[in-house]
């Protein structure tokens, strides 16, 4: 039979081993691999090329940047730029108010999205249909942005570290996300518990939450990017400057260019220091914001694929 396989006109065959064959790919499938491949080294040219330029801005000398020198890698090696901008004390406050607003919110966000999913996703609880409809429903309709705001000032949040963090303290998709992993858990594992005498919160934080440490993950993940980005909420609650987080200090160097940034970053350096030309300060200024999320994100990447499919699929 295997003869007679090798010996069909039809179909080429390629030997792995003494009992193992491969056909061999059509023309047509190595047109369309190869039209993917051409697509994906397309894709990741036009995401990383701008973040290369950006950072290649920033180690760049002021000459090669008024002559527009720099394409890819920098031209005439520099850190002027970042020795200028570190040196500014906003820079400092907001990026420790980001890093407070990160922490704080991330560990509370996890925690309460547990114990709103948690029960949601237990079959024995009696209002799990009606508060899953609820949460679902705030999904699509909100009381909008005015009635929060006066929520938020009612409560007496208005210029507190606070405002940044409970208004946001769960998100509904992230409950839902969390609460199909705990449903991907078999039931026969919380009965075992139970039968041991562990009661919800036993089976909450020594069974459940490890058990969905990849989802977890990944939401740790989503929750700090959330709030290392948040400005709308600091535009809104945040009157006081040194309260307000990395983000605004951007706004302020980026959009609104303002010349009481500019001049406090140049006013204690160098007659040298102060040719920084102000886009190699802005690009300098968002190569340092980013830089700690990005250093966090490839140690949680991994679980990407494995968080988000957890439990999404059922035997």
């Amino acid at each position: 039979m295997k003869k007679s396989m090798l010996e069909s006109p039809h179909r080429s065959y390629v030997k792995i081993n003494s009992d193992t064959f491969t056909p061999k790919k059509s023309l047509s499938d190595r047109t369309f691999y190869g039209l993917i491949y051409v697509m994906t080294i397309v894709a990741i040219i036009v995401t990383l090329y701008p973040f290369l330029y950006v950072l290649s801005i920033s180690f760049s000398s002021v000459e090669a940047i008024d002559q527009q020198k720099v394409i890819l890698f920098p031209v005439g090696f520099t850190l002027s730029g970042y020795k200028m901008v570190l040196q500014y004390q906003e820079l400092w406050v907001s990026f420790y108010n980001t890093l407070w607003y990160t922490f704080v919110g991330t560990v509370l966000n996890i925690l309460f999205t547990c114990l709103a999913a948690f029960p949601l996703s237990r079959p024995r609880f009696f209002l799990r249909r009606k508060l899953n409809f609820f949460i679902a429903f705030t999904m699509y309709f909100s009381g909008g942005l005015i009635p929060v705001y006066m929520l938020i000032t009612s409560l007496g949040l208005y210029n507190t570290r606070w405002a940044m963090v409970l208004p946001v303290l769960v998100i509904t998709f992230n409950v839902m996300i969390c609460r199909s992993a705990f449903e991907g858990i078999p039931n026969e594992i919380f009965e075992s518990a139970n039968i041991d005498g562990a009661n919800d919160i036993t089976m909450l934080f020594k069974l459940a939450i490890p058990i969905i440490k990849p989802t977890l993950a990944v939401l740790t993940l989503y929750y700090a990017v959330y709030h290392w980005n948040n400005f709308f909420s600091a535009l809104l609650y945040l009157g006081q400057q040194d309260l307000q987080p990395l983000q605004m200090f951007l706004r302020r160097v980026l959009i609104m260019a303002s010349p009481e940034v500019m001049q406090k970053m140049g006013g204690s350096m160098s007659t040298s220091a102060l040719a920084v030309s102000t886009l190699q300060v802005r690009y300098v200024s968002i190569v340092v914001s980013i830089l700690p999320i990005v250093t966090i994100y490839p140690f949680i990447q991994r679980y990407f694929v494995k968080g988000i499919t957890l439990g999404a699929v059922k035997g």
